[in-house]
């Protein structure tokens, strides 16, 4: 079957595809709801729910109204920088480094994500990326004894989360260093279990806990002046 506004392909029983969870993620880090995009595309808001629910094959028209209304570009929503490292894309122009208040820091580590946690092992820095967890005050993360994160555990240590804008070479960092601990306790372990949003994207055997007590929370935001209509940029604007 084709849409014949979009010049889109789909039939019956079609899974979700992997370009509508990356417009879904893209709108909801943008903060807009599906008709906001929608109208920015022109294109109708159910269609847009089945481009992010379905598996639409768009023609490269929707896709470059999709691209925009999204802030971003037609090879990002397509995947096609997906196994290349974030910013490759020039340097914005007359960018503005803001600081982060401990507030709006917390508010960027969320409840979980991927970070990257800064350990010695045998002498020599490593940097190793895990999926943590925010517990009340504490980050907790888990990897399999004797790895690499887990010789974090009675020491200072550092934890890094970031976000890249490839659209606009743009995006923030926010930076945890504290003390980490083994948890031992099997209650604990118990609570961070159920409280974490996903097991290990590494797989199975990581099952011990680390958590880290934040001493100092720090983060910067880079944003090009025009990059972006976000509500996420008119709050930046207003805390300056």
């Amino acid at each position: 079957m084709e849409n014949h506004e979009t010049g889109a392909r789909y039939g019956p029983g079609m899974d979700r595809s992997d370009l509508g969870r990356r417009a879904t993620l893209r709108r909801q880090q943008l903060g807009l709801t599906r008709e906001q995009v929608a109208a920015r595309a022109g294109a109708a808001p159910g269609y847009l729910q089945f481009v992010e629910e379905g598996s639409a094959m768009p023609d490269i028209a929707f896709m470059l109204r999709l691209a925009h209304a999204l802030e971003t570009s037609v090879a990002d929503l397509a995947g096609g920088t997906g196994e290349l490292p974030p910013g490759l894309g020039m340097a914005g122009t007359h960018p503005e480094v803001w600081e982060l208040s401990d507030d709006e820091c917390r508010a960027r580590l969320g409840t979980h994500g991927v970070g990257r946690v800064a350990v010695t092992v045998g002498g020599v820095p490593g940097i190793f990326p895990v999926n943590y967890t925010v517990a009340g005050d504490l980050i907790a993360y888990r990897t399999a004894p004797g790895s690499g994160p887990a010789a974090a555990a009675g020491h200072e240590t550092a934890l890094e989360v970031d976000h890249i804008d490839e659209a606009f070479s743009q995006g923030w960092s926010v930076l945890v260093v504290g003390t980490a601990h083994l948890v031992t306790d099997a209650d604990e372990a118990r609570a961070l279990d159920e409280r974490a949003y996903t097991t290990p994207w590494a797989g199975e055997g990581r099952d011990q806990w680390i958590v880290i007590r934040p001493a100092r929370i720090t983060g910067r935001r880079i944003r090009v002046q025009g990059g972006g209509s976000s509500s996420e940029s008119r709050r930046s604007r207003s805390n300056g």
